[in-house]
């Protein structure tokens, strides 16, 4: 079970979309970007609009980026499926949804995916679109080329053909050509269906997206070590679970749940408790030591952990004990040399921001009055406080 699972979805209590959510973020004009926790609110609100991302423009949904995001999502949340609802008949549910979406379409109730084409006219920024071969073309030159070619003359008689029986059997046909449904010439078809399948499977999912949201939120109030323990307790409640009674329990599996891990390497551990792959340590150069003077000469092992070291309360307590704020002017920098030649430096090139101090220190007077530190001692000298 644990190999059908990433460590992200936890044995398939929560969603992996975080790919997805890339893809997303990087749709082209886009209005703006969203973090994950708005990501999955946007899915959830597909169980009261019924519709996909209701709110995007239509020049967006018609791009061929969000074809290839929606078929991502798509293939997940039914592979996602499948994998925690074995029992569910998924495929015999999508051919029903296709069949009510292929209705729709053909009645014209499906809107927002470009207008329909015209054989031999140009139909706006989508091109030039003929009937026989089912294609279409860019411009008007390529559409008039293609039309010596073997492969349209054999489709054009096919056609013929087609319309010649349409006639004995009375079939109603526009302007000598057959009626075809609107997927055969709508090149947004693909888009559209898969837009509309992906509310069945989502719907379902909603509960489980709703505990995802509340799993993202809580973890990101932990810190590493809570989150490491945390990745520690689903291995051992599996183990205990998987465990018969004390007395049917067999000493061989006792032996094996105690054996250690062979780690002769000392590569860091996994979410799963055991060593990460040797490529996975080089690729993420976890073997490269980065030392920090101002954290009290503290090592860090890889880019990843240095860069992020930054930001961490261990850092910005060794720059206030430098007297030095933790800015971006100072990323970087590791050495308390360095760091006070570019407090001194940032200092004559009058960066207020930084020796400020007499006007961020605040003062209260006896009445409770806050004055910062430069006005308080003026009006001290002055006699008014």
């Amino acid at each position: 079970v644990a190999l059908l699972f990433s460590g992200e979805e936890s044995f398939g209590r929560y969603l992996d979309l975080y790919l997805s959510h890339t893809a997303y973020n990087n749709l082209k004009n886009l209005p703006r970007h969203i973090s994950y926790v708005q990501y999955l609110d946007l899915l959830a609100q597909v169980q009261k609009d019924s519709v996909l991302h209701r709110d995007l423009a239509q020049d967006i949904k018609l791009t061929k980026d969000y074809e290839t995001y929606i078929n991502g999502l798509y293939n997940y949340l039914v592979s996602f499926t499948k994998r925690t609802q074995p029992l569910v008949d998924i495929e015999g549910q999508q051919r029903e949804a296709e069949k009510r979406f292929e209705q729709l379409w053909n009645e014209g109730q499906i809107t927002g995916w470009g207008d329909t084409p015209v054989n031999g006219a140009a139909n706006g920024p989508e091109g030039v679109y003929c009937t026989a071969c089912q294609k279409m073309y860019a411009k008007q030159t390529v559409y008039d080329a293609h039309l010596k070619s073997k492969k349209h003359i054999k489709a054009a008689a096919h056609q013929d053909a087609n319309n010649a029986a349409a006639d004995a059997s009375n079939t109603p046909k526009a302007n000598g050509h057959s009626p075809l449904p609107p997927h055969r010439y709508s090149k947004h078809y693909k888009a559209a269906l898969t837009s509309h399948l992906i509310i069945d499977v989502l719907t379902p999912l909603i509960p489980t997206i709703t505990e995802t949201k509340s799993n993202v939120e809580r973890r990101f109030a932990l810190t590493a070590r809570e989150r490491e323990m945390e990745a520690e307790e689903p291995d051992a409640s599996t183990q205990s679970a998987a465990q018969p009674t004390a007395t049917a329990a067999p000493a061989e599996e006792e032996e094996e749940e105690e054996e250690r891990i062979y780690n002769p390497l000392k590569l860091p551990l996994g979410w799963d408790g055991k060593p990460i792959p040797y490529w996975l340590y080089k690729l993420h150069g976890l073997g490269v030591e980065y030392r920090c003077e101002i954290c009290s000469d503290a090592v860090y092992m890889g880019r990843k952990n240095f860069e992020r070291h930054f930001q961490e309360s261990r850092h910005a307590f060794g720059m206030r004990a430098l007297g030095l704020p933790n800015t971006k002017h100072f990323h970087e920098i590791t050495r308390i040399e360095d760091a006070l030649a570019l407090a001194e430096k940032l200092k004559q090139e009058g960066r207020q921001e930084i020796f400020q101090n007499e006007t961020m220190e605040e003062m209260e007077d006896e009445e409770g009055n806050v004055y910062n530190k430069k006005t308080y001692e003026d009006l001290k000298k002055q006699g008014i406080i």
